[in-house]
């Protein structure tokens, strides 16, 4: 199975706390994996544009497209890849995809172990930008291609503790951070590379907290790479 994976940097003790060998992955405007990091997230978060956040009128899931859907065409569901880059240990139910069962052995949001088997949900796949508040500020006007893209791409994508995931609910970084303070920098700063290469706004408050987290590691990387900003033509979203 091809994994995407790009390192989540950190610096001045804001170290992410990552499972497996991989991290999340980063923001690139090509979408080719290859792009370098683009300077410091601190940075970065002055180029977002700053807007209200409008009305979550007419969000479903099923904007953004079938759940896990293999958008960069290498065989294996999204959800797996990213099981696959995040979690040690890993065996798998076949030979090519579906992950069986693995390891985070230091969760990013709680810090804690977390142990994957296939049909539990102690693991989540976790959209560092939620879907619902990307709808919210920018999604809602793309053409379903481009949501379908986000909801898949590896930069926006981590395995976590499934029960600390679910007090995020659609929060930016204005209203939920990692419990682990040690992973808030490499997370705000995927957040910030997300909202960059899809060209989605934040909030005065949402900035505001960005700069905050970010002010504590000003040398954390802005990550680079992953998945084109466009599926292929084969997906479609209502």
């Amino acid at each position: 199975m091809v994994a995407v994976a790009a390192v989540l940097l950190a610096a001045s003790g804001c170290v992410p706390e990552s499972g497996g060998s991989g991290g999340s992955g980063g923001a690139g405007d090509s979408g080719d994996g290859k792009v370098p990091a683009s300077g410091a997230a601190l940075k970065a978060v002055d180029g977002l544009t700053v807007k209200g956040r409008a009305p979550k009128t007419g969000y479903a899931r099923e904007r953004f497209g079938t759940a896990w859907a293999d958008t960069d065409g290498n065989g294996c569901g999204t959800r797996d890849d990213i099981l696959a880059r995040d979690l040690a240990g890993v065996s798998l139910k076949d030979r090519d995809c579906q992950v069986g069962s693995g390891t985070l052995t230091r969760d990013p949001y709680s810090g804690k172990r977390v142990e994957f088997v296939r049909g539990r949900s102690e693991v989540d796949i976790d959209h560092l930008v939620a879907l619902s508040d990307a709808w919210q500020k920018g999604a809602s006007q793309w053409e379903p291609r481009k949501r379908i893209a986000l909801a898949n791409d590896p930069l926006n994508l981590v395995a976590v503790d499934a029960s600390t995931n679910r007090s995020k609910g659609d929060g930016d970084a204005a209203t939920w951070l990692p419990p682990s303070k040690a992973y808030r920098c490499a997370y705000v700063a995927g957040q910030v590379a997300v909202k960059r290469k899809y060209g989605l706004w934040v909030t005065a408050a949402e900035r505001d907290a960005m700069r905050e987290v970010l002010s504590g590691c000003p040398d954390q990387k802005l990550p680079s790479g992953g998945n084109p900003t466009e599926a292929p033509a084969r997906f479609s979203a209502k």
